[in-house]
């Protein structure tokens, strides 16, 4: 081979080699690219699917507790949203609802109370049972009067608290006290669940006809007793999203983790009774 030859030979093999390594950094450029791309529509993803805001929730007041743990629960999940509660008797919170009263989810102790924010077209979709709860006699710690039974607390000299028959703990005693063919008097009629139960935690009462759910948040405030009539007087608990709501992405949220499994175990462990 001529000295020519070898020359052409050698400028081939470097051209060649030199061809070789742009294909390589063309490929790893084109890969960084590509996992550069990736990894920002990762982020942009995460970025639109991070909840923040906020949501007022109505709820029955008997719901306290467990909403409140809840709340604390759904904010930690997700950094940068709120949660504020009004509670109270769900009669009085579905008149304000229907009121104009700016709310993103109902959460009623009763279909009945539901009936009225639906009835008005201000709630979105059909609501959900999610919870149901029975009612239980509320005495005095260690009950000196030995209250044994729903037909005790027509004793005379006993004082005893219900809920108004417009609010659905007043409206399950009722039903309750009607089927066993009772009349009781009580000393007043409350308008929400909690203020029954604290009558009795006052000692401005003898019992109160609550929810095993109050009974068991007051603890050693009060003892409960059962009565086999509550059986009959059950109420279902719906939940709704509301027609105003400001941030239906927030408030879908917040009664998703309701109806889960995680929401559900805080409420059993409350008292309450699956749907």
């Amino acid at each position: 081979m001529t000295r020519s030859a070898r020359r052409t030979r050698r400028m081939l093999q470097v051209a060649g080699a030199g061809a070789a390594a742009l294909l390589t950094l063309s490929a790893c450029s084109s890969s960084d690219s590509d996992s550069s791309d990736s990894s920002k529509k990762k982020s942009d993803s995460s970025a639109s699917d991070k909840l923040s805001g906020e949501v007022t929730v109505f709820a029955a007041a008997s719901l306290k507790e467990s909403f409140s743990t809840l709340r604390d629960t759904f904010e930690k999940e997700h950094p940068g949203t709120k949660v504020t509660f009004s509670f109270g008797g769900s009669d009085s919170l579905a008149a304000s609802i229907t009121g104009g009263a700016p709310a993103d989810v109902f959460a009623a102790a009763s279909p009945k109370t539901m009936k009225i924010v639906t009835d008005k077209g201000d709630a979105a979709g059909t609501p959900a049972t999610f919870v149901r709860n029975q009612l239980e006699i509320a005495t005095l710690p260690d009950n000196p009067d030995k209250v044994a039974s729903l037909k005790d607390l027509t004793k005379s000299g006993l004082k005893v608290v219900l809920c108004d028959k417009t609010v659905p703990c007043g409206a399950a005693a009722q039903k309750a006290l009607d089927a066993s063919k009772l009349k009781l008097t009580p000393v007043s009629y409350e308008q929400d669940v909690k203020s029954a139960l604290n009558k009795v935690v006052l000692k401005e009462a003898d019992a109160a006809v609550v929810y095993k759910t109050d009974v068991k948040a007051a603890g050693d405030k009060v003892e409960g007793v059962e009565f086999p009539e509550s059986a009959n007087a059950i109420n279902d608990y719906p939940i709704a999203l509301l027609k105003n709501a400001s941030d239906n992405k927030v408030a879908k949220a917040f009664i998703e983790l309701v109806r889960s499994a995680e929401g559900q175990k805080v409420l059993t462990e409350a008292g309450f009774l699956k749907p």
